[in-house]
């Protein structure tokens, strides 16, 4: 859920219609990833850092909740197309008081990921549902849930590619109902611990190849075109990623492995053109090496008879 240029209009008081759910999750399923994303708000809001020993007159106490052993997408690179909707597996320990009910209906807790400060990002995700916890002591939890990304209803911006921090809060609503118009925000439980690693998130890559002509005879020129394109998250389209180094590479028919040729810029609408001699049968690709916003791909071999 994007909370950009939203936080400051939140108040300790939770403003509990100050969000607007995606479409795609405009449901009962959504009102963890709203709420969550709310009382997270409201609790940067009030300048609090997580698990505050005391809280306003208008603000959830603190609960006696802590996380540790947080894993995002176990480690690997998140990437993100313009419309696909993508779930990010995650796992957290969960460590509680003795008075803490993990166990209750209404009881929840979930990992999400954060762009910018903890206490006011400049953007954050989070699950469609809360993490399923399995307890393992009195006082302790595994949990693993997912993280919901989906690019198509405006969740990312360009400039959110890249490094990321992740968190986990839990909320104990204590018989409070969020919807309900004598809500008690002072009865709810609130833990929320930023800070841990994520991996980034990155602009889901695409790469072609076209060598041609096909066939051709030895010795003669072969040209090579492609095209190096990412995910625009303004748009919800694909643009060309250019002055980007780029690898040639060919696989000699028979063999399985492809050695480089040489390197070649991507230009405007991340153009690729080159050309070589042709000097065997086999299949030229390019390969996009990534970097910290965009991941790393290769194109499908395009096969070249040579005669």
């Amino acid at each position: 859920m994007r909370i950009r240029a939203t936080v400051a209009a939140v108040t300790g008081a939770l403003a509990l219609s100050a969000f607007a759910v995606p479409a795609a999750q405009a449901d009962g399923s959504a009102s963890y990833r709203s709420d969550a994303a709310k009382f997270h708000a409201a609790a940067g809001a009030s300048g609090k850092a997580a698990l505050r020993a005391s809280a306003a007159a208008d603000d959830p106490y603190a609960l006696d909740v802590t996380f540790s052993d947080l894993k995002v997408n176990k480690g690997k690179a998140i990437p993100v197309g313009t419309s696909k909707h993508v779930a990010v597996p995650t796992t957290f320990t969960l460590t509680h008081g003795a008075d803490v009910d993990i166990t209750a209906d209404d009881f929840v807790t979930g990992a999400y990921i954060y762009k910018g400060s903890f206490d006011t990002p400049d953007n954050i995700l989070f699950g469609i549902l809360p993490a399923t916890c399995t307890p393992v002591s009195a006082t302790t939890a595994t949990c693993a849930g997912d993280i919901d990304i989906y690019p198509g209803e405006g969740e990312l911006s360009n400039t959110d590619a890249g490094a990321w921090k992740a968190g986990a809060l839990a909320i104990a609503y204590n018989g409070e109902d969020s919807s309900s118009s004598d809500f008690d925000i002072t009865k709810v439980g609130l833990a929320d611990q930023g800070g841990f690693a994520s991996p980034n998130v990155q602009r889901y890559s695409k790469l072609t190849v076209n060598a041609s002509p096909e066939p051709v005879k030895k010795g003669k020129t072969i040209t090579v075109k492609g095209a190096l394109t990412r995910a625009n998250w303004d748009t919800n389209k694909y643009a060309g990623y250019t002055v980007q180094p780029v690898k040639l590479q060919f696989k000699k028919k028979g063999t399985t492995t492809y050695v480089d040729v040489k390197t070649v810029k991507s230009a405007s609408a991340g153009a690729l053109k080159t050309t070589v001699k042709a000097s065997a049968d086999g299949y030229f690709r390019y390969n996009f090496a990534g970097t910290t916003t965009t991941p790393a791909v290769k194109a499908a071999g395009d096969f070249v008879d040579v005669n």
